[in-house]
């Protein structure tokens, strides 16, 4: 199980093509503000269905699309 795992089930849930979510709704997700570890376990997110794309730090916010 990993700390993300809430993460990738809402994005397995939400279903949609792309999603972008602010590093804002990903906390509110989460329970806890996203760090570098996600740079490790981003590759789970293909478990769900989905793979990880443009992480921004400028506009804080990251791309998920389906794989």
């Amino acid at each position: 199980m990993s700390k993300y795992d809430s993460l990738w089930k809402y994005l397995n849930q939400n279903g949609n093509d792309q999603l972008i979510l602010s590093f804002e709704e990903i906390h509110q997700i989460l329970g806890f503000e996203i760090d570098h570890s996600f740079l490790n376990y981003k590759k789970e997110a293909k478990e769900y269905g989905y793979q990880v794309g443009k992480i921004s730090l400028k506009e804080k916010h990251i791309t998920f699309s389906k794989s």
